[in-house]
This record gives structure tokens, sequence and C-alpha cells, in this order.
């Protein structure tokens, strides 16, 4: 009796295997990004980040008053009424208005900063571990230098040295964020040198600068990603303290720090003053970190 399914002879079997490995191999696996949905911490930080960016965007055609606006009739009563949602500070000015235009600042001068710390960092790291040697000794103890500094004393010098500034806090962030990037990227790239696709990028006599940025940056992208999230965060927290230390965003424009150190001396009295730019504060630093550990949780999946 013939069975009822023709017997597969050893040679399908082996072509379907082969098949279905090929196909695995050509399905790519889905990246840290495309990802991102599955994960509830990253997806609640990338919506308080997407509500302050939307909240940037939005800042010309909200009906407010301009931030540097004074109405000296609410210096009196500076708590918040109809005419002024979240109240003023001490010189008359919309509080709501200075939070929202101060998002601006905050949301171009800290990725800014973020990302120019990067493409520093990165050319540090990569030629550090790429060439070796005496190239690697120096850019290492370049960085154990600056590194050696507390951040915020190293920050705190550069600004009260060259003056307050949003050119100046990204060259701050610059100098005192490379070196950390710098070695992340180090330490990657010597795992990675001696792969056998970094070999066969140099029989292929690929140029140096093409194996750095083409053959091992990319590699770096995981852990840098999760990084980048984290130092936006801490860049934010940065730029919020040089203000309320009197060298951030220079007056009159709106800077959180800045309100929060404004309202100080109300404090006792007008406790909401500080309270409501602090809050726009923390909810973004919040989102970025929330972003940050979301995008680790799913690295470390991998």
């Amino acid at each position: 009796m013939k069975p009822p399914f023709p017997a597969r002879s050893a040679a399908d079997a082996a072509a379907g295997a082969v098949a279905r490995a090929a196909e695995q191999i050509d399905r790519p696996s889905p990246s840290l990004l495309a990802r991102l949905p599955s994960s509830r911490i990253a997806m609640a930080g990338l919506c308080l980040i997407l509500f302050w960016v939307l909240v940037a965007l939005l800042a010309p055609v909200l009906p407010l008053p301009s931030p540097t606006a004074q109405d000296y009739l609410a210096m009196g009563h500076p708590g918040p009424s109809a005419a002024h949602l979240l109240g003023v500070d001490t010189l008359g000015r919309d509080t709501l208005a200075r939070i929202v235009w101060g998002a601006r600042i905050v949301l171009l001068v800290a990725p800014v900063s973020v990302v120019a710390a990067y493409a520093v960092g990165c050319a540090m790291g990569l030629l550090a571990g790429y060439c070796g040697g005496w190239v690697d000794l120096l850019i290492s103890r370049l960085a154990d230098i600056i590194l050696a500094f507390p951040v915020v004393v190293l920050y705190v010098i550069l600004i009260a040295s060259v003056g307050a500034s949003a050119l100046n806090i990204v060259v701050a962030v610059i100098l005192s964020s490379a070196p950390a990037i710098s070695r992340i990227v180090r330490g990657i790239t010597l795992g990675i040198v001696r792969k056998d696709f970094v070999a066969a990028a140099h029989l292929r006599r690929e140029s140096a600068l093409h194996i750095m940025l083409i053959e091992i940056l990319p590699n770096c992208r995981g852990p840098l990603i999760t990084d980048f999230c984290l130092r936006l965060g801490y860049t934010t927290i940065m730029i919020g303290t040089l203000g309320f230390l009197g060298l951030g965003i220079p007056p009159p424009a709106p800077d959180w720090g800045g309100m929060v150190q404004e309202a100080t001396p109300m404090l006792i009295v007008f406790p909401l003053m500080a309270l409501f730019p602090a809050l726009a504060l923390i909810s973004l630093v919040l989102g970025f970190n929330l972003l940050a550990d979301g995008l680790n949780e799913l690295a470390q999946k991998d």
C-alpha cells in the first residue's frame, strides 16, 4: 500500500532546511527603535518628550502674552487668575507663557549640545580604539584629566570665565561630556576592531575613515542610543542648574532654572511661582530617563 503522502527524500529535506536558514538570515532582527512600542516605560517617556516638543512648536500660535511683557497690575497678586492661568513672576511676566517659550530653549540647547558632544566624543573614541599606541594614550590621558573635575564645578568654571550664553553652554557640554562618550566608544571599538568583517575591509583596502565610520561606528549604536537619552536628561538638568545659579540663558529670555531662581525670594509667600517651572523641568528630565530605561531594557533582551 502506498503511503497517503509521498515521502520526501533526504535531498529535499536538506534543501528545505537550507531555505529556512537562508530565510532567517535574510530577515533582519528588528532594530532597537523598531521595538520601542513594546516597552511601556519607553513609550511613557516618549509621550512626555513629545508633549513638550508639541508645546514648543505651538508656542507662537498659542493665545498667550509675550514671555517678556510685564503686567504691573498683577504684580500685587501673582497667583493664578483668569488673565494668568499659572500666575506671574516677580516682574509681572506670565508664568505659563515663560514656561511654554522656555521649552523651546531647552529643547534646542540640550539636543544640540549632546549631538555636538557625541560628534567630538565618537571621533575621539574611534581614533583611540582603532589607532591604539600613542594616539590611544594621548586621548585617554586627556579624557582622564577632564573627567577628574566634578561636572558642576567644570560647568561653573567654563561659563563664569567666558560668560553666559547658549553657545557657551554648548561648548561647556562638549568639553564635559565628550571624554565620557569617547571612553564608551573606545571600549566598544577595541572589541570590534579585530572582528572578521573589519579584517575583510582591510583586505578590500578600505580607508581608515571608511572602516571607522562604516564598519565600526554602526555596531556601537545600541549602547550609544541609551547613553544619548540619559545624557539629554543630564544636560537638561545642568541647563536648569546653570540657570538657577545665574549662569544660564541671559535674561530676559525665559529659562526654567532662572525662573526658579527668580521665585526663590517669594518661595514662602507664593510657592507656586517656583513650583510650575520646576515641575516642567522635572517632567522633561523624567521623560528622557524613562526613554533611556526602556531602551536599555529592550537592549538587554537581545
